[in-house]
């Protein structure tokens, strides 16, 4: 039997000889399996009163979901980023700098009318697609184990721990650099704003999914 089918089987098997999901879980923890392993192999199968295992359905991924998926984080991306841009280009505008000749206040104006053009047509459709997809996990569950879900959520997530790790580098040089101006410190506060929110957002969205697998 391949590695990979060995802890499913087990499973099965134990299940079959009506051993407790408890007992199993702490065997299975003895002989050095994860947990997160064993959990998702015992949540393979349902809880029901019947003389052998029955196997829950497996998610699977459809072009339409990939589509949807897809379309709904590249409306994050595009929204994040021109919400920054636009909040970026207030700051410009109320706190000029005076090095700066009047042909940069041009490029900031074109610079919001992009940013609201773009925020204006991508973010309805983010919320849109969120309701859309958050109304077919409610109607089947078992589509928050949507591995385009899972994988979309995790590179959101690690595009947004690395901005933020970044705003906090650029921070701590301007600091020890002494230049803290409040037009920095402004825009600083945006990008950790922004990041962070997007990222506690989906990092919550995770930890439900584990709460749901366990119930």
């Amino acid at each position: 039997m391949a590695s990979d089918d060995e802890l499913p089987g087990f499973v099965r098997e134990a299940l079959a000889r009506g051993l407790p999901r408890q007992q199993i879980e702490q065997a299975l923890v003895q002989a050095g399996w994860g947990r997160d392993q064993i959990r998702s192999a015992l949540a393979a199968y349902a809880e029901l009163d019947f003389p052998i295992p029955v196997p829950r359905p497996k998610p699977y991924v459809s072009a339409k979901e990939a589509f949807l998926y897809l379309t709904l984080f590249s409306t994050l991306y595009v929204s994040a980023y021109n919400l920054g841009r636009l909040v970026f280009s207030f700051i410009e505008r109320l706190l000029p700098d005076p090095a700066l000749s009047g042909h940069y206040f041009d490029y900031t104006s074109q610079a919001m009318r992009w940013s609201v053009s773009s925020l204006v047509i991508a973010f309805p459709v983010f919320l849109y697609l969120s309701w859309l997809m958050g109304r077919a996990i409610r109607l089947e569950p078992t589509k928050r184990a949507s591995r385009v879900r899972k994988w979309l959520t995790y590179l959101t997530l690690f595009i947004a721990a690395s901005i933020l790790v970044g705003d906090l580098i650029t921070l701590l040089y301007n600091f020890l650099g002494g230049e803290l101006g409040p037009r920095f410190l402004l825009k600083v506060l945006t990008v950790g704003l922004i990041a962070g929110t997007v990222f506690f957002y989906y990092l919550w969205d995770l930890r439900s999914d584990e709460v749901e697998g366990e119930t």
